[in-house]
């Protein structure tokens, strides 16, 4: 029986990743693991493209509270652990589609910045970085990927006053690329990252490097002083 959270699925050169956890894809120790296991098996198959799914509902709720809950120490071990998952998507060898299949709260959308493409569903669905509305100021790292990835006129919205966004909105924010039918989000997903299987691997790469490393570089070598200041009761 296998009780990872991650499974496997490999059609016309494309890995779909399929992230349930039985609840909210909560991001914890087991999820983060297996992701990471995932996106190395990807890496070493035929795979030209790989889509990461949610369940039903839920794309991802962010970090794992019951961890947050544990205190300060607990909280910057995890997201240490966090960020090796996001710059390894962030920097993937192959192109990463997200289908975001409901709500991506805080870390779960985290997951839609460092992905290539995201399709979304509708729904009432909510997306975005909300930590400072519950008095918790966002790490650098996540200022630097939505600095990257987000509409400028949503930056400080999104980040300093922790808006929430629908699906349609969070296209307009950047969040999302395109918001289709719920029925249809993963289906789309895989069109979208067939449509992307002949871009090379040693140029995206490449590509990656020059538009993406200097951003990679300076959260990893930042990671240690920030989050030396991130305090859950703060």
């Amino acid at each position: 029986m296998n009780d990872s959270p991650v499974t496997i699925e490999n059609t016309e050169n494309v890995a779909t990743l399929f992230l349930d956890d039985g609840k909210a894809n909560a991001l914890g120790y087991q999820v983060i693991d297996a992701l990471l296991e995932a996106f190395d098996e990807v890496e070493t198959s035929d795979a030209n493209a790989l889509v990461l799914a949610g369940r039903p509902d839920r794309f991802s709720a962010g970090f794992d509270l019951s961890v947050m809950n544990e205190g300060s120490d607990a909280a910057r071990g995890m997201l240490t652990k966090g960020v090796d998952l996001f710059l390894r998507m962030y920097m993937f060898s192959r192109p990463v589609v997200a289908a975001c299949t409901g709500h991506a709260i805080a870390a779960g959308s985290i997951l839609l910045l460092c992905s290539d493409l995201r399709v979304g569903s509708e729904g009432d669905f909510k997306v975005g970085l909300p930590e400072v509305t519950i008095g918790m100021a966002l790490p650098f790292f996540a200022t630097e990927l939505a600095r990257d990835r987000l509409s400028k006129r949503h930056y400080t919205k999104a980040t300093a006053l922790g808006s929430m966004y629908s699906p349609e909105g969070a296209v307009d924010a950047g969040f999302l690329d395109e918001v289709v039918p719920q029925e249809k989000v993963i289906s789309i997903a895989q069109e979208r990252a067939r449509s992307l299987s002949e871009v090379g691997q040693t140029a995206l790469t490449r590509t990656r490097e020059t538009t993406r490393g200097q951003i990679a570089r300076t959260i990893r070598e930042s990671l240690s002083q920030d989050l030396s200041k991130f305090d859950v009761n703060t």
